[in-house]
């Protein structure tokens, strides 16, 4: 029982619940654009500038 006691003392109240959390919504086009096609389309730029700098050595 102490224990208990203690552990709910401690319990941080002013953070976030994991049910809280906003999920992505990929039906919004902005949030599909800056989470999903961005960073793909980083990924590919840089790929593709790391190709042509080993073809130019």
């Amino acid at each position: 029982m102490k224990t208990l006691l203690i552990t709910l003392l401690q319990s941080p109240t002013s953070t976030p619940n994991p049910g809280d959390a906003n999920t992505l919504d990929l039906s919004n086009p902005f949030e599909l654009i800056v989470y999903i096609i961005c960073p793909i389309a980083i990924l590919i730029f840089y790929f593709l500038y790391r190709k042509q700098n080993r073809n130019n050595k």
